[in-house]
């Protein structure tokens, strides 16, 4: 029997081997809670520390206190905006955000509607770049936040980040980045890039699943949307989860030493499987053809449905996605997909295919075969 071959690192990946061992240290008889003053306390505290460190390190923060430890990124992207939000509400009651956000970004921004927020959504072009002259007709001097993602979960397109924090900045406002699917994947500089907040997933970088970070630069005024303790400057309140966060740091060590180097292997067979898969009838490419993360293959295929498609390939022994996997239950067609034009048909038969550590160019003609038969089996029973 052949070995499944795993497509689908932007839904769950696994976690990198040295992680692993780097994480026994803490299975075993360690104990402390960060907020005491004992000595194992002390060493739970200096735990999180270290972890501050390479996470500000893997992003370009000077200061390790800009970062705070969170659940995921979900819950990162909800203290961003409705925490910016809600804090900054004297200035306006503006907020903006790209088209092709996560939910993890439109739903929070949709829910401050409720208290008197304006949202204003930014539209993208075919290949899902965000059109930068709307972004700007959209910021006024009272938006408080306006959030860009980073590179897209869905069809891998790389954002004008610097460009975008220029014309955000320009009209006092803050920018938040969702960076979940591209850090440890391309350079990130907050700095240089004039990024106020910036959401990490500890999953997305080789680490365990459960945490996450954000980076808030430094004036940069949120409120929590959680009270209770102090922990995490007060942003984050709870016992700090010191297992998970002392791996994704060490999960941001490793995906900075290795991304140049794994970035150029990935690269390599993405292009592969590009030109493999768009080589079938009516298999497009989504997203934009360069401007995209080395790990990122997203295609359509004229009349299927990606969950078949999905449902097939893994009968092959292939795993691969449909859109997000935080929205795949719901059957419906993808925001993303309709943003950049497709048509609700259009956007049902969708394939994202996102490479790992573990993938190889020698896996490719498998994969290009299966889909290949997959398509055809598909179109020869399909009503559509």
């Amino acid at each position: 029997m052949e070995e499944r071959i795993y497509l689908d690192h932007a839904a769950a990946m696994p976690i990198h081997p040295e992680v692993a061992r780097f994480a026994g240290q803490f299975l075993d008889g360690f104990t402390g809670n960060p907020s005491t003053i004992y000595r194992e306390g002390l060493a739970a505290q200096e735990a999180v520390a270290i972890a501050r460190e390479k996470v500000a390190g893997l992003v370009g923060a000077s200061a390790p206190a800009s970062i705070i430890f969170t659940s995921g990124a979900t819950e990162s992207n909800n203290i961003a905006v409705r925490g910016t939000a809600l804090r900054n509400a004297k200035k306006g009651k503006r907020v903006v955000a790209s088209a092709i956000e996560h939910i993890s970004v439109l739903n929070p921004a949709k829910d401050l509607q409720k208290s008197g927020f304006s949202l204003t959504l930014a539209p993208v072009d075919r290949y899902g770049t965000v059109d930068l002259d709307a972004l700007g007709a959209a910021v006024t001097p009272e938006t408080v936040v306006a959030s860009v993602h980073y590179a897209n979960n869905e069809i891998g397109t790389v954002q004008p980040i610097r460009e975008a924090a220029e014309i955000v900045h320009d009209r006092g406002g803050l920018l938040h980045v969702d960076a979940t699917d591209a850090a440890g994947r391309i350079p990130i500089d907050v700095e240089r890039d004039g990024i106020d907040l910036l959401t990490l997933s500890g999953n997305q970088l080789g680490g365990p699943n459960g945490v996450g970070a954000l980076y808030i630069r430094t004036g940069v005024r949120v409120q929590p949307v959680l009270v209770g303790g102090g922990q995490e400057r007060g942003l984050r309140p709870g016992t700090e989860n010191v297992v998970g966060i002392a791996c994704m740091g060490e999960a941001a060590r490793l995906a900075g030493e290795e991304m140049p180097e794994e970035s150029r292997r990935l690269r390599a067979i993405r292009d592969r499987l590009i030109a493999g898969i768009t080589a079938i009838e009516e298999a497009r490419l989504t997203g934009h053809p360069t401007e995209r993360l080395a790990h990122h293959a997203s295609f359509r295929f004229a009349r299927i449905e990606g969950e078949s498609i999905q449902l097939a390939m893994d009968m092959f022994g292939i795993a691969v996605a449909t859109g997000s996997a935080c929205t795949s239950r719901t059957l419906e067609a993808s925001h993303v997909l309709l943003a950049i034009g497709l048509a609700h048909d259009e956007a049902h038969g969708s394939m994202v295919a996102t490479l790992g550590r573990e993938n190889s160019e020698g896996e490719v003609p498998r994969i290009v075969r299966a889909v290949g038969e997959t398509v055809k089996r598909l179109r020869a029973i399909t009503p559509l």
